[in-house]
């Protein structure tokens, strides 16, 4: 285990009294006990955002890379337009 290094930290009153709180339910053995799980759960969140964080610039590469064509909003529109006139047209048909 690594050496421990000895730290002063200021909190608000109302963290004081949760890491009193869980020292004093026997959640944990000490404040310094509380300090360490929450910066471990703090390390974890850090390290599980950062891999969040390469997924999506990973995801947004590959997109800005695709040699595939592209569609601009008013293709897209125009064949979204085109499609519900067909559909629409079909239940006049089955109307009759």
């Amino acid at each position: 285990m690594e050496s421990a290094e000895k730290l002063s930290v200021t909190v608000t009153p109302a963290m004081a009294r949760m890491i009193r709180e869980k020292v004093e339910d026997g959640s944990f053995g000490s404040a310094s006990e509380v300090i360490r799980a929450a910066l471990r759960a703090f390390q974890r969140e850090e390290e599980e955002h950062a891999e969040r964080m390469a997924s999506i610039r990973a995801r947004v590469k590959a997109s800005i890379e695709d040699t595939r064509p592209g569609y601009s909003g008013e293709k897209v529109r125009d064949h979204l337009r085109e499609l519900a006139a067909q559909y629409s047209s079909r239940g006049d048909d089955s109307a009759a």
